[in-house]
């Protein structure tokens, strides 16, 4: 064989191999345009995964220079509703904050992708933390001596959560005005953002918090498995979330939205304004991906729920429909 033909065969077998590796680690050898500013807005309580996924997808993609808001959900659609800001992936603890405040105008798809359930929490610094379990909790909560806190619903689904289970709770335990009472007190303790909570529980100017359980196992902190029935964390319990509701702040001054119970479940989505979308579709890739994203997702406690019916499935970009199935009609 002449000495040509056999560097063209080499030449050939090395670019198969780099081929075959470069899509086993999950980029391509042409991933130039997975680069730039990369503007992630996210929920709070996706703090830790974020940071975790964004590390790995970082170093597949080294050109990518990836900057992270965390805030209330509400609070981070309003950022592009309200303030303009430049947004290339919005991550909701509540997929329906998309559908109610970004759908059509700022965005115009959604994924679910991940879910949740509401605990209590609290440290061992925490008053009658010795005797705090499933069935007295909302007892040893109202006790004088003891201080709590929650996150502000009209910034924060955990925020209206807080409220829902409360109503749920006084629905499950038959004690009337229960939510009234827990939704009274201590009113200095509410926050913008669920983990801004987890510095006064921290500090001991707070006992017990309202939050996710996946944000208390992430920081190690202790927590009470609430019912099933008050925990928001079934689907099949959907009638039973649904009789209650909060009204919360909606997309124009004085607006109001009602929002129901329902079972805890992440969107994901990028505004129709984002500055880099290729960039964006392909972190979005990533963290959906069961062996990537997802799987980091599922070890911090927040189990995936891919692929789950979205009203929006036709307007999916069409490499991220994998993701997603059409609404049972």
């Amino acid at each position: 064989m002449k000495r040509s033909g056999k560097i063209l065969i080499i030449t050939f077998a090395v670019l198969l191999v780099c081929g075959y590796s470069a899509h086993k680690s999950g980029h391509s050898l042409n991933n130039k345009t997975v680069s730039g500013d990369l503007v992630i807005f996210h929920a709070g309580s996706m703090s830790v995964p974020m940071k975790e996924i964004t590390g790995v997808f970082r170093k597949i993609n080294p050109h990518v220079n990836i900057m992270m808001e965390a805030a209330g959900s509400v609070e981070c659609a309003r950022k592009i509703t309200e303030l303009d800001r430049p947004c290339d992936v919005m991550v909701s603890a509540d997929y329906t904050i998309i559908d109610k405040l970004l759908i059509p105008k700022y965005a115009d798809w959604n994924i679910k992708f991940a879910s949740n359930e509401m605990a209590i929490v609290y440290s061992e610094k925490s008053r009658r933390s010795y005797e705090i379990n499933k069935d007295n909790w909302y007892k040893i909560m109202l006790d004088n001596n003891v201080l709590i806190g929650r996150a502000n619903p009209n910034s924060d689904p955990c925020g209206y959560r807080s409220v829902i289970i409360t109503k749920l709770a006084e629905k499950y335990y038959k004690e009337k005005g229960l939510a009234d009472r827990l939704l009274k007190k201590n009113p200095g303790n509410i926050r913008p953002k669920e983990t801004d909570l987890l510095a006064l529980l921290e500090t001991g100017n707070v006992d017990y918090i309202f939050l996710y359980r996946s944000v208390a196992e992430q920081h190690k902190l202790k927590y009470i498995i609430l019912p099933d029935e008050i925990n928001l964390k079934k689907p099949e319990l959907a009638d039973l979330y649904g009789s209650v509701s909060v009204e919360i702040n909606g997309k124009k001054p004085g607006e109001k939205i009602t929002q129901k119970g329902e079972a805890m479940v992440y969107g994901i989505t990028i505004p129709k304004s984002s500055p880099n979308k290729s960039t964006a579709l392909a972190f979005v890739n990533f963290l959906l991906s069961k062996d990537k994203g997802m799987s980091i997702m599922e070890r911090l406690g927040q189990p995936s729920v891919i692929p789950s019916g979205t009203n929006s499935y036709e307007k999916v970009p069409a490499e991220l429909r994998v993701f997603a199935s059409k609404p049972k009609i």
